[in-house]
């Protein structure tokens, strides 16, 4: 229901849905991109390259200076660039130490939290209790037969926070025109990345080979899926908005299988399955919002 006691268009909602689809693959192909950087300018490096990147083309794009947003809105964008520039270090600083699709199966916790907390539905329950099912598949359990790193267990879940937070706060930067938020958003995760990311890398993040595929995650990673994001955070509440990421994990694992020749187990492909029909669910619930 809008403000105007209309009821919402389905297909704004599944317009808004497949944005989450298209957000979420283009990420991840970016994500495994970066990864291959991690060698030569260290994951504080490659999110530095991400977000500094993707805001001068976001800069570019948007413009945001030719109508710059109302003051009542600048605390909510300040909020919501900081916990994306912290969002960015910190998930990369966990694929350094474990694999892409286990640290976006623990940051999932973060929107997963949003959802039980928001939920006003027990229907929605079902799609939140499959979700948890897939991570709860995916999660390195003490005798699995490979001993994660601590440190990238612990920058996983704290990615998963600010992951939540993100989600409250780019709710609220919304209600400014979507690539403008996004625009000073990333602008302003940009204090957070940039002095960690020189201070990791110096120089060696403007060599050319480097700098040709920092551009390159900057539009995958960053660019493409925060407008997608802006889009369909407008026309989603937080709690669906939840659901539908909890589907990251499976995109996760397909894109390290095809990219990084990470192979699942068949209970991590059970997981990926969970992973889609909870999306699937929270997409037919947002109709309901």
């Amino acid at each position: 229901m809008n403000r105007a006691g209309q009821t919402d268009a389905p297909d704004g909602t599944a317009l808004a849905a497949l944005c989450m689809a298209g957000a979420q693959v283009s990420v991840n192909v970016g994500a495994a991109l970066g990864k291959t950087l991690f060698a030569s300018v260290g994951p504080e490096g490659v999110a530095a390259l991400r977000t500094s990147i993707a805001a001068i083309l976001l800069l570019a794009i948007a413009r945001p200076w030719r109508a710059m947003p109302a003051r009542r809105h600048m605390g909510w964008l300040v909020l919501y660039g900081l916990t994306l520039g912290s969002m960015n270090l910190l998930i990369y600083a966990a694929f350094a130490r474990i694999p892409i699709g286990i640290a976006v199966a623990i940051e999932i916790c973060g929107p997963l939290g949003v959802v039980l907390a928001t939920s006003r539905s027990l229907r929605d329950f079902l799609w939140l209790g499959l979700a948890i099912g897939g991570l709860l598949l995916l999660a390195p359990w003490p005798g699995a037969g490979v001993r994660l790193d601590p440190a990238g267990i612990g920058f996983a879940l704290t990615a998963a926070l600010a992951w939540a937070l993100y989600i409250l706060f780019g709710k609220r930067a919304a209600q400014v025109k979507g690539t403008t938020a996004v625009a000073l958003g990333m602008t302003i995760a940009c204090c957070v990345t940039l002095p960690f990311g020189l201070s990791a890398a110096g120089g060696r993040l403007l060599d050319p080979s480097v700098l040709g595929l920092g551009i390159a995650v900057a539009l995958l990673s960053s660019a493409l899926p925060y407008v997608l994001e802006m889009k369909a955070l407008g026309r989603l509440s937080a709690r669906v908005f939840g659901v539908l990421t909890s589907a990251a994990p499976a995109v996760a694992a397909l894109v390290g299988f095809l990219i990084l020749g990470e192979r699942l187990t068949p209970a991590q492909w059970l997981a990926v399955a969970l992973m889609i029909v909870a999306s699937a669910g929270g997409s037919l619930a947002g109709r309901r919002v």
